[in-house]
């Protein structure tokens, strides 16, 4: 089964982003667990904790559908040793806040050299940084997600996931997201039939379908390989429809959080009914 949703919003309290997700008609959710623009928050209150647990189990969602991420603020591959603690650090409050709700994963962009570093020994201070975080918080899986490869971000090659998942040498404990968008504006092809098999058997040998916690289902103003983060509404972009089609009706992404990033939120709920009819096999409207 599809368990698709979007990036919903918090505002007003970390309780109210299961009701946002419900209200969209979604099956799964990401969230950030607090201001992302921000490097601290106050601490959860015990009250909100419990009717965001509540709000949860009412509606449905269970832990391992739900994908918050982390703040884009954090960089776990900075070079400089004072701001790299402090990034780490900052990754550690994260992972805490996703425990204290009952959340089981943690999504976040691998980090940047900032050209200061080479990416072999950017993607090993990533590794260290997770480790770290790993080894301080209980049970919350750290979800990598691949990058499109933009300035000196790292996270954009499946050898560079392999890498890392590898250093940090935690079984079960990291895993890998893979966004559309991204992984099209990195190079690899998912439109044409030939493209979309060949990038996923590369995954597969590279990475591991094993390691796949959940996608982020964006289409791509980015040209293939064009190295662009930038995403656009489904159908409206490089991807298009016939894509997510095939995407929706692919047995190998059951049973993880599938959720929107698109640009245009007054289009998710139609986004989000529209991928569900693909995956039961239906003809778009």
């Amino acid at each position: 089964m599809k368990y698709i949703g979007a990036h919903v919003s918090i505002a007003g309290g970390v309780e109210n982003a299961p009701v946002n997700a419900h209200e969209l008609g979604a099956t799964a959710f990401a969230m950030f667990t607090k201001n992302q623009r921000q490097w601290s928050a106050p601490p959860y209150t015990e009250e909100a904790v419990a009717a965001f647990r509540e709000n949860c189990r009412a509606f449905g969602y269970r832990p391992e559908l739900i994908l918050p991420h982390d703040s884009y603020l954090i960089n776990l591959g900075q070079p400089d040793p004072g701001k790299r603690r402090n990034a780490v650090a900052a990754f550690i409050g994260e992972m805490e806040r996703c425990h204290q709700l009952g959340l089981v994963k943690l999504n976040f962009h691998p980090g940047s050299h900032l050209k200061l570093v080479p990416e072999e020994e950017e993607l090993l201070l990533i590794a260290e940084g997770v480790r770290e975080a790993i080894d301080t918080v209980p049970e919350v899986v750290a979800v990598f997600e691949n990058t499109a490869g933009q300035g000196t971000n790292v996270g954009y090659a499946f050898e560079q996931l392999a890498t890392m998942l590898e250093a940090v040498d935690r079984p079960g404990r990291v895993g890998v997201c893979l966004d559309t968008c991204h992984t099209f504006a990195a190079g690899y092809d998912l439109v044409t039939p030939e493209g979309y098999e060949k990038t996923f058997a590369e995954f597969d040998r590279l990475v591991g379908f094993r390691y796949l916690q959940g996608m982020h289902i964006n289409d791509s103003k980015s040209r293939l390989g064009g190295r662009l983060d930038r995403h656009d509404s489904i159908g409206h972009g490089e991807l298009g429809w016939e894509f997510f089609r095939r995407l929706m009706q692919d047995p190998r992404f059951d049973d993880i959080p599938l959720v929107l990033e698109t640009i245009d939120e007054s289009l998710w709920k139609q986004e989000i009914a529209a991928l569900q009819a693909l995956s039961r096999g239906e003809l778009l409207p």
